[in-house]
């Protein structure tokens, strides 16, 4: 398993918008350069992208759960 990790702290969001569906769902593929999520710090939102191609993302932290900067958001095939 290969981990996509939080480049910074903030709290994490699985969709672009409430009431939206989420970027990347559990089981999903990802490519190189999709986003799987959202960070806000400060009312500022960062898109994470995975830096990897993998099958089967399973997240690690949901919706609105605050993290850190390094930490584990999901992990890929």
């Amino acid at each position: 398993m290969t981990q996509i990790l939080s480049p910074l702290p903030g709290t994490f969001y699985r969709s672009a918008a409430p009431g939206q569906p989420p970027l990347k769902a559990d089981g999903d593929d990802v490519a190189i350069g999709d986003v799987i999520g959202l960070v806000e710090v400060m009312k500022s939102f960062h898109e994470i992208k995975s830096e990897i191609a993998g099958a089967g993302i399973s997240f690690l932290v949901d919706n609105e759960d605050p993290v850190m900067a390094g930490a584990p958001l999901a992990e890929l095939g």
